[in-house]
């Protein structure tokens, strides 16, 4: 719990104002944990089951506070004194903080099963979005990193710098960069990051980006690439101007130490004609330069 983020908090409720959806039956949402702050007053409160059945009941009050109320639980405010004063915050993980306060997607994955191998240093998000793998990275206290974010869309920087200056960063770097026009890179990095971004490149573009990924690459340093593939068993979408083949990414990385690598089937976020998440075989690689 102590790792815990307040990413949300509600206004201060009275008896009169506390909203008729808390006192029903209702449940905190995956990934979010709540707690009820009591400044005055004591108030009734019970844990249920999906079906609504008392679990548990409980009394809190300024001296007896409430616990964090865990994910997906269920729950309901029973009754209240007539001077209670209370508020309900919201907290998530440090990985989902951004996700859950602005409302971006999710910290990718491979990310996070990446961050027990980085040293810290100068990172580079290519093609960053909205910035959830880079607002992660600017905020891992044990790492110290110092950001580059590269977008070729507007609007995403923008929403992306809205956040910085809210949140007060100041170890990110936004620049707008069209790589199909120009893929250098300068300088140096100990961590380069290009998730689900290259299949929406132009193939002529892919290799020469890669190349510039290694060779801003400082020894010891790590390259974090996940791409669509394009298999007999699962073509890549018609959209995609390109996706890898078998093998074909981990062949680029020829010398470098290969920390990870696989070929496994995911989930693109786009959908079917039936609602259903499309499948594709994505190249997922993790490598240290040596």
């Amino acid at each position: 719990m102590q790792d815990l983020i307040c990413y949300k908090e509600l206004p201060v409720w009275t008896a009169g104002t506390i909203p008729q959806g808390f006192k029903n039956q209702h449940n905190t949402k995956a990934g979010t944990w709540a707690k009820l702050k009591v400044y005055k007053g004591e108030l009734k409160f019970t844990f249920l089951d999906e079906a609504g059945a008392v679990q548990s009941e409980h009394i809190f009050s300024a001296e007896q506070q409430s616990p964090f109320i865990e994910p997906q639980a269920w729950h309901k405010i029973v009754s209240t004194s007539d001077d209670i004063e209370c508020q309900l915050q919201f907290y998530c993980m440090p990985q989902d903080y951004f996700y859950k306060k602005y409302q971006l997607s999710p910290t990718h994955s491979e990310l996070l099963a990446a961050v027990p191998y980085l040293q810290g240093g100068r990172a580079l998000d290519v093609g960053c979005g909205q910035g959830r793998n880079t607002l992660y990275l600017s905020q891992l206290s044990q790492h110290n990193f110092e950001v580059d974010a590269w977008d070729v869309n507007a609007s995403s920087l923008q929403k992306l710098q809205q956040i910085i200056a809210t949140e007060g960063i100041e170890n990110i770097q936004v620049q707008q960069r069209d790589l199909n026009v120009d893929p250098s890179i300068t300088g140096k990095y100990d961590f380069i990051c290009c998730t689900v971004v290259m299949m929406f490149l132009e193939a002529q573009t892919v290799k020469p980006l890669i190349a510039q990924m290694q060779q801003a690459t400082e020894v010891n340093g790590f390259n974090l690439i996940v791409c669509a593939m394009d298999t007999d068993d699962i073509p890549v979408q018609a959209d995609f101007p390109f996706a890898f083949k078998t093998g074909e990414l981990s062949a680029l990385y020829e010398g470098w130490n290969i920390v990870k690598y696989n070929e496994n089937v995911g989930e693109l976020h786009r959908v079917d004609e039936q609602g259903k998440r499309i499948k594709q075989h994505f190249a997922t690689l993790l490598a240290q330069k040596v």
